[in-house]
């Protein structure tokens, strides 16, 4: 009887790490919204990572993170590097393709609290005198990633954050233009 149970246990086992294999190995989540601002005003919010602490839902979460800024002031080269409690975790993140009032990439690598490399997509369209901002984040999922994928869904946790920030962009982009 006990070797029957083992056994089904195994084949449980066995199942599941079949069934997470199968999972997506790539994922990708974005939000978009239309800005009562100027594409070059919305691309300035991001394309300099001095201005991020005005809009990115992150940035007060945890008062005393620590932040350092490397290379240019902004543009292409630009490093940020944060390291702070468990709400936001460390990491850091590079503006390796700058396009302005067109697009920012940006190379974003998270520590801790788990180690992952994403990339990151701004694009900024002209609509009349407003600005349609899209923020995608994407990345490769491995085994564990996943596995948690089953229990958590990363574009309902994150999407409200993305959402939150691209409000509070707007408000700073149309604040330092006047």
């Amino acid at each position: 009887m006990v070797l029957k149970i083992l056994l089904g246990i195994a084949v449980v086992i066995v199942l599941l790490v079949i069934f997470i294999a199968t999972r997506p190995a790539n994922f990708s989540m974005a939000r978009s919204a239309t800005m009562a601002a100027s594409p070059t005003a919305v691309f300035d919010q991001v394309n300099d990572f001095h201005k991020w602490e005005a809009w990115s839902p992150w940035a007060k979460l945890d008062p005393n993170c620590k932040n350092s800024f490397e290379g240019p002031t902004s543009g292409k080269g630009t490093k940020f590097a944060w390291d702070g409690n468990k709400e936001v975790g460390a990491g850091n993140m590079e503006i390796v393709e700058s396009a302005p009032n067109d697009h920012i990439k940006i190379r974003l690598e998270f520590l801790r609290p788990f180690a992952a490399v994403n990339d990151t997509l701004f694009t900024f369209k002209p609509i009349g005198d407003k600005t349609n901002v899209t923020w995608t984040m994407s990345g490769n999922n491995g085994f564990m990633a996943k596995a948690v994928s089953l229990f958590m869904d990363c574009d309902k946790m994150v999407g409200p954050q993305f959402e939150q920030g691209l409000a509070s962009m707007e408000q700073a982009a149309i604040a330092d233009s006047k």
